[in-house]
């Protein structure tokens, strides 16, 4: 569980980094539209370091899902947004509202109820049709991603937040299913191709959400994609199990820490320098 808080703890304050750097690339003006503040943001150290967290927040990742249930993992990512409301309003100057505070009170509750009851990963080796099917999610996924401009305006931020959820939802399943590491048998492994393509498809989806679409709505929706299915896959497909008699108290952590993130779902795109 250290691992997966270790995670959420890295994700949450690299939004926070690149935001600032963002920002401070915006107010330099120039050319290049948004590739030109890209670029500009590249040269910051900030950014840089949002990027060095991102890369350490996934190997905690990987660690907390070869050790844990997946949705003990999916609710502590989900409370990356707690990370980062907490950190931006001591960096950024983020105003938080009271039921705002409440939410992150709220999570570390329901984080505290999963560590308590949360068991040890399952131990059901993953089905050919299991990894095949993530990968066809994958894909899909990366249709929607690439249509995000064609979507139906209406209901567009919550298809593609949803989409990106369920991308990030399948690299979790993928790390799961992949059981060697050696070159010959990741390339042999359907599983290996839907943790990068459905790795892929997700950023992509979750940033035409976040420019065509309410970022609140978006990211509500991909934490929804990215706790729920991957939780019920690996209860019913992989063996995950909370610790005897304590199955009441998972599934009210679960919900607990999903709630408190949805509360905090404006803080799924990096926060500018003003309260909502």
């Amino acid at each position: 569980m250290l691992c997966a808080l270790g995670a959420a703890v890295c994700f949450g304050a690299a939004t926070v980094l690149q935001a600032m750097a963002a920002r401070a690339a915006g107010a330099q003006g120039g050319r290049g539209g948004e590739a030109g503040v890209l670029l500009r943001a590249l040269r910051q150290w900030r950014y840089l370091a949002g990027l060095g967290l991102d890369g350490l927040g996934f190997v905690f990742q990987v660690l907390a899902l070869r050790s844990i249930p997946i949705y003990a993992v999916g609710a502590a990512l989900a409370s990356s947004l707690a990370v980062t409301a907490v950190v931006a309003a001591r960096l950024l100057g983020v105003r938080l509202r009271r039921r705002e505070w409440g939410a992150v009170g709220v999570v570390c509750a329901g984080l505290a109820m999963l560590g308590v009851s949360a068991g040890t990963e399952g131990d059901t080796g993953g089905s050919d049709a299991l990894k095949f099917s993530m990968l066809g999610v994958a894909v899909v996924v990366l249709g929607v991603g690439l249509a995000g401009g064609r979507l139906p305006e209406r209901g567009r931020g919550l298809m593609l937040g949803l989409a990106a959820g369920l991308g990030f939802g399948v690299v979790e399943v993928a790390v799961r299913l992949i059981d060697s590491v050696g070159v010959t048998s990741l390339l042999g492994n359907p599983a290996t191709y839907a943790l990068l393509v459905g790795g892929g498809a997700a950023f992509l989806a979750l940033t035409s959400a976040l420019q065509r679409g309410s970022v609140t709505v978006a990211t509500a929706a991909m934490v929804i994609g990215e706790t729920v299915g991957p939780a019920v896959v690996g209860v019913v497909w992989l063996g995950d199990r909370t610790r005897e008699g304590l199955a009441w108290l998972a599934v009210l952590g679960f919900v607990v820490s999903v709630a408190g993130a949805l509360a905090l779902a404006r803080f799924g795109e990096a926060p500018g320098g003003e309260g909502g």
